[in-house]
């Protein structure tokens, strides 16, 4: 088959790899329908994950076939379309049992594209795959789905939930691509007063609006001052850091009220600093996250009763094998006007299986 090859900071290439086959009893093999793009695997490409080795493939969310499973496997068969969550659950350890997924200690967390092989190619070995995969109705679209792997129930649950969003709250938002944008989208569910939304780029200030913003700001155009005066004064009772650069991480904690809560989404690769000096004495409490993904059922019967806008954040499509192309029209979002690009997988009649 063929995957999108991670072979070093600034280099990636699609090429064949050898076919996954079944490791482990818990294993599955998912035929790739479609898969899309995350900023953390452009994180990855600048060499801020070292984790990564060079030869893996990437990605880590998709939609697709169940063609293969293990003699564990209990909730999946051949034949099943279902979604490829972003983080995989061993189900036994102490975070699973606490449904911290995301820090399971038994092989399990955020490894597809990280530390194991990912979803960025024709077929995806998924190892745990009676809590790693979810079946989906026959009424979810791929695009709506692969939306679900990760950015939704990311921006719910690290952003929404960890900043414990109120009706009548005034939240922020610093940072409009998918993450953010899917902030917005979840934020609303619990009736704010306003969401006020900070990004460079334009056409995201105007996505922000379409998905719900009450009020944008470019990044260099006083963003906290504007913050200010909608709050007489007091600043936002939730702040959604989703960039990952320390220079909106300490904007994000300028703008939060006394009390306020500050959500940090964003994936960082340079230290930030944290100003004690002046928020010792404000009573704030900053999050940090790792998605868990416990709430994917629940945002999957929303998608599929039309509650959530996810495959409107989709802005492009390409066939599987342009990878590199999405790739660039994805880094270079400003100028492209990118925010969620998916890519849609070659079906194959077989899959050779390497002999145990």
């Amino acid at each position: 088959m063929k995957g999108f090859v991670f072979h070093g900071p600034g280099q990636s290439a699609w090429e064949k790899v050898p076919d996954p086959g079944i490791k482990d009893p818990t294993d599955a093999i998912v035929r790739v329908e479609a898969v899309t793009i995350c900023g953390t695997d452009l994180h990855i490409l600048k060499g801020d994950v070292p984790e990564v080795r060079p030869g893996t493939v990437l990605g880590h969310e998709a939609v697709g076939e169940i063609v293969e499973t293990g003699s564990d496997v209990r909730t999946v068969r051949p034949g099943d379309r279902v979604l490829v969550s972003c983080i995989t659950a061993c189900g036994r350890c102490r975070f699973c049992r606490e449904g911290t997924y995301g820090q399971c200690q038994g092989g399990g967390g955020w490894i597809l594209g990280h530390l194991i092989d990912g979803t960025q190619a024709e077929y995806v070995r998924v190892p745990y795959a009676d809590l790693s995969v979810h079946p989906l109705p026959a009424a979810v679209g791929s695009e709506d789905a692969v939306l679900l792997a990760d950015i939704f129930p990311t921006a719910y649950e690290v952003g929404v939930l960890n900043g414990r969003v109120r009706p009548g709250d005034t939240v922020a938002v610093v940072g409009a691509g998918p993450v953010g944008l899917a902030a917005i989208a979840t934020a609303r569910l619990y009736s704010p007063e306003r969401i006020v939304v900070v990004d460079l780029a334009d056409s995201r200030l105007d996505a922000a609006r379409r998905l719900g913003a009450d009020a944008v700001a470019r990044a260099g155009e006083a963003p906290e001052q504007l913050i200010a005066d909608l709050t007489d004064g007091l600043g936002a009772d939730v702040v959604i850091e989703a960039v990952g650069v320390p220079e909106t991480f300490e904007m994000c904690t300028r703008m939060v009220r006394p009390g306020g809560h500050v959500a940090n989404v964003g994936v960082h690769g340079k230290p930030a600093t944290l100003h004690l000096e002046d928020l010792w004495i404000k009573n704030v409490t900053i999050t940090t996250g790792l998605v868990d993904t416990f709430s994917t059922p629940t945002l999957l019967r929303m998608v599929a009763a039309g509650r959530l806008p996810t495959s409107s954040l989709v802005t492009h499509t390409f066939p599987l094998e342009h990878m590199a192309e999405a790739y660039d029209v994805f880094a270079r979002a400003a100028d492209t006007g990118a925010l969620k690009v998916v890519l849609g997988g070659q079906r194959h009649d077989a899959l050779a299986v390497p002999a145990a």
